[in-house]
């Protein structure tokens, strides 16, 4: 029965003794992305940077249980931090308005230099990282501006990282993430050109295109077309080594050949024939005949009458 009541009051003692001796600076809790900064009658005695539990005591001395009374205990972030600036105004060799958002990391690395340099670390921070930009871009060529963002970065970085660590911080990463036209006109008038530049681009590039198609068509129609002279020059050469063959081996196969030939071109024409029969000749004509051939019609041509003298 005794043991209840000892539990319930161990739940109310033990706090108040934690808290009294914390009160009392007996043990100090540092978190972690946390510094603690202790001073004694105003000076600087010491710094706790390491996570975990600590007894100052064992780090500082007995004069650490003066700490709660002739002294104090700063409190530090030290995480990683990221800011971003936006329109920041600049004005290009050209005279043209800019606005520029710059992007950058920040972390204190030294506690007690960014608790007594500067009265106010964040905004000299950031004022430094503002100028630096502003000095870095304005007067370049807009060309430039817009390209060459990564070595600008570069530069604003070694710029402020000297006076930043000087306050306490190291800057870490810089990057100029946005740069823009301020004036809504100027962007109208360099959209609308740019449109036009495209439109003319794009008639350019079908244009040569097709002019690039003609000239293959051209280039090939020639070689077909020589490649056809060449073999129409080529066949009468054949045909004419051909019959000549033909004569000096047997004169009486050229004489067939030709009429053959001269008979097929007349057929070819289709010129009509007219037919004269030579004296004492009789020549049968086919007039016709139809596709059963069931009936033929002949005529026979007789020797025509003396012609009188």
């Amino acid at each position: 029965m005794n043991i209840i009541p000892g539990f319930f009051l161990g739940l109310f003692l033990i706090p108040l003794f934690l808290k009294i001796a914390n009160l009392f600076g007996f043990f100090a809790v540092v978190r972690e992305c946390e510094a603690q900064v202790f001073t004694l009658f105003g000076k600087v005695v010491g710094t706790l940077q390491e996570p975990g539990l600590h007894i100052p005591m064992l780090k500082f001395g007995p004069k650490a249980l003066l700490f709660p009374f002739f002294g104090k205990n700063y409190k530090v972030d030290t995480a990683l931090r990221q800011h971003y600036l936006r329109r920041l105004m600049v004005n290009s060799e050209e005279g043209t308005p800019m606005g520029v958002g710059i992007w950058y990391e920040k972390q204190v690395i030294d506690p007690v230099a960014y608790l007594f340099t500067n009265s106010n670390p964040e905004a000299s921070l950031d004022a430094n990282v503002t100028s630096a930009t502003i000095s870095v871009l304005s007067n370049l060529e807009m060309e430039k501006m817009l390209e060459d963002r990564h070595s600008l970065s570069r530069t604003v970085r070694e710029t402020v990282s000297p006076l930043s660590e000087k306050w306490g911080y190291r800057l870490g990463s810089v990057y100029i993430r946005k740069v823009a036209f301020t004036d809504e006109l100027m962007v109208e008038n360099i959209t609308e050109k740019v449109v036009k530049r495209l439109v003319q681009v794009t008639s350019a590039m079908k244009q040569d295109g097709e002019n690039r198609v003609g000239l293959i068509r051209s280039e090939t129609a020639k070689k077909v077309s020589t490649k056809m002279a060449e073999a129409a020059a080529a066949r009468p050469r054949i045909v004419g080594e051909t019959l000549n063959d033909i004569a000096a081996e047997d004169p009486e196969i050229l004489e067939s050949v030709m009429d053959i030939m001269e008979t097929e071109q007349l057929l070819a024409s289709k010129a009509p024939v007219e037919i004269i029969p030579s004296e004492g000749a009789n020549v049968l004509i086919q007039l016709g005949s139809d596709t059963s051939n069931t009936a033929q019609r002949t005529a026979l041509v007789s020797e025509p009458p003396p012609v009188p003298s």
